[in-house]
């Protein structure tokens, strides 16, 4: 048997071949996409076919060009309409693009995750037995009147809430409508004595300060967890426990004082089992 030489040159068994060409069918089904689609970005001037046959038409794609279609199938994916992906491969900055793109997919995302818990809010009223739903929204912007006192028992509230409307009467302040009264608890945890409170009322106006009495605006909170109790005040703290519960659950925090907003009581409805309060829980 011949011996070949050290660095002897010889023929390559595989002498370089022409570039592969393939049939838009096999096209397709090598990069699991339609014919359809291949057909589309042509049209579009996203993946022109390297070769047409004039006879017959038939549409001839490289191996090379799979990567360019896989970048289109990648952005198209992402959300990308035909003009973005059109500018991107024309050369556009691709970063700007998907940075934008990232944004958009958050506001979404945010949007979404919204709705899972208002639907998660609704599941938690039959497992938690509520008497609501949880509801996760937004509290608007209000011009209020406020009067703080730090109180020896909850009860104290029904005897600083009258004082605080005669004051009010006596500056002509009147209420916004829909009406919306409400307690903030200014110290954070649930106490049964010695608890700072500030009473508000919205009204249309803000007015000169006098006395116990100060004007604000309080701003909007985007995120409220908020839940409706109906009937006694003696049983808050079972609503407050369920809503608590159901803030934890679902991954929120609290980012601001406690509201209770006082619908219907003593005022306008006879027996206590009428009575309904919204409890609303700044969350984030």
């Amino acid at each position: 048997m011949k011996k070949m030489k050290m660095n002897q040159k010889y023929p390559s068994c595989n002498p370089k071949a022409k570039e592969q060409l393939y049939k838009i069918g096999m096209f397709a089904n090598m990069n699991r996409v339609t014919i359809k689609t291949l057909r589309y970005y042509d049209e579009q001037k996203l993946l022109v076919p390297v070769y047409v046959d004039e006879e017959n038409g038939y549409r001839y794609y490289a191996a090379g060009q799979m990567a360019q279609l896989h970048r289109i199938i990648a952005l198209k994916n992402m959300g990308f309409s035909i003009d973005d992906i059109q500018k991107i491969l024309n050369g556009a900055e691709e970063k700007s693009f998907l940075l934008e793109k990232k944004q958009e997919i958050l506001k979404e995302l945010a949007a979404l995750t919204e709705k899972l818990s208002q639907v998660e809010g609704y599941l938690a009223k039959d497992s938690m037995k509520l008497s609501a739903p949880v509801l996760i929204k937004e509290i608007p912007q209000a011009i209020v009147c406020t009067m703080k006192h730090r109180i020896k028992s909850y009860d104290a509230l029904f005897e600083l809430m009258p004082q605080m409307g005669a004051q009010m009467e006596m500056l002509d302040c009147k209420c916004a409508q829909p009406a919306y009264c409400f307690t903030h608890y200014l110290e954070p945890g649930y106490k049964e004595e010695d608890i700072s409170v500030e009473i508000c009322e919205a009204v249309t106006e803000k007015k000169q300060d006098s006395g116990d009495i100060v004007f604000k605006v309080l701003p909007k909170v985007p995120t409220a967890a908020c839940i409706f109790h109906k009937g006694s005040y003696d049983t808050l703290h079972k609503s407050y426990a369920m809503l608590l519960q159901y803030i934890e659950e679902n991954g929120y925090e609290i980012c601001g004082n406690i509201r209770e907003s006082y619908i219907d009581g003593v005022w306008n409805k006879e027996t206590e089992e009428d009575w309904l309060t919204e409890i609303q829980i700044p969350v984030k």
